[in-house]
């Protein structure tokens, strides 16, 4: 390999999402005595990080826009309480429910991308609000229409099977989903116009208009996506616990912000890449879980986990302008 390809490679934005990868499972390993057989064989992290990255991939390539999303955290419950009250609760049709919690992440989506584009407010506080009014009509609607804050959900066969079965018994359904919506949105994003535009609009938004590109259409439907796929995950843990609670959900807020960082997109915008965002989502979840299967003090690990995600992210960011900072040596 010369030296421009060994560029090349280090320039990619999941480089440093693949050290941080394997510098977690090398820690745990050398610190933690880990056994790689028990920590790859589990199925508690795997779990962990599909649910995650359904959610990271749209809110990453949010962030690679210049915009944020942290109205997942009451979309999650959202969509697992829509889903409940009107197949759990009102005894519809398992499609009408979860018709309902998909449209539900499109209104709360459409909602944020239309004041994105409409008002000067940064995304961050347009998306604090809904936040803040999601959870709000969340508890007050499930209070109202049927008088708790948690509702039974008893899905037919094919819906368990489709969404909420676990495979081998431990293995959620929904790894399959994180992985089909990662090709996807990988060809999607590095194959096709649209991500050209994501990666032009996050890189400077006004010459993007300029040079055609419809920002404003794009913002709307990257908001829509980020929205529904949080509700999507909430529907999907409705249907495989039988249930559905007012709570939780606040958790991905944090978690899907450090996965997307960690996986190597900019706060900045412009930077970034699918590849990226799937390796920070398993990175994320192998630090956050893998700390279970080591004879680690459980009492350190909170402390372990924000060491270690730091040193993730610091040492993104050094290899990234290793890498920006590398000129390749010209043959004579």
């Amino acid at each position: 390999m010369n030296a421009f390809s060994i560029g090349q490679f280090v320039r990619r934005p999941e480089f440093g999402a693949v050290l941080s990868f394997v510098a977690v499972i090398a820690f745990y390993v050398a610190f933690g005595g880990v056994s790689l057989g028990a920590l790859f064989g589990a199925a508690s992290w795997v779990n962990f990080a599909a649910n995650l990255g359904i959610v990271a991939l749209p809110v990453g390539l949010l962030m690679i826009a210049g915009e944020l999303d942290i109205s997942i955290g009451a979309m999650i419950p959202a969509g697992s309480m829509s889903i409940a009250i009107l197949s759990g609760y009102y005894d519809l049709p398992i499609v009408i429910g979860m018709l309902g919690a998909l449209a539900f992440g499109v209104l709360v989506g459409l909602a944020n991308g239309f004041l994105a584009v409409r008002t000067s407010v940064p995304s961050l506080i347009i998306t604090l609000g809904t936040l803040v009014a999601v959870q709000g009509l969340v508890l007050a609607g499930s209070v109202i229409l049927t008088a708790a804050a948690s509702v039974p959900l008893d899905a037919p066969a094919w819906a368990k099977t489709v969404f909420g079965q676990l495979i081998l018994g431990k293995f959620q359904v929904i790894i399959l989903w994180w992985l089909a919506l990662t090709v996807i949105f990988g060809f999607v994003v590095h194959a096709t116009r649209y991500g050209n535009w994501i990666f032009a609009m996050g890189g400077d938004e006004v010459s993007a208009r300029n040079a055609g590109i419809p920002t404003k259409r794009l913002k709307i439907a990257l908001f829509v996506l980020s929205s529904t796929a949080a509700s999507f995950v909430g529907m999907c843990g409705a249907i495989l616990f039988n249930s559905a609670q007012v709570s939780g959900g606040m958790n991905y807020i944090f978690n899907t912000i450090v996965s997307i960082v960690v996986g190597g997109v900019l706060l900045t915008g412009g930077f970034g890449s699918v590849a990226g965002i799937f390796l920070g989502a398993l990175t994320f979840a192998v630090v956050n879980q893998g700390i279970y299967f080591t004879d680690i003090d459980r009492n350190w690990s909170n402390l372990i986990i924000g060491v270690m995600l730091m040193a993730a992210v610091l040492m993104n960011n050094t290899f990234r302008r290793m890498a920006l900072s590398f000129v390749p040596k010209k043959k004579k």
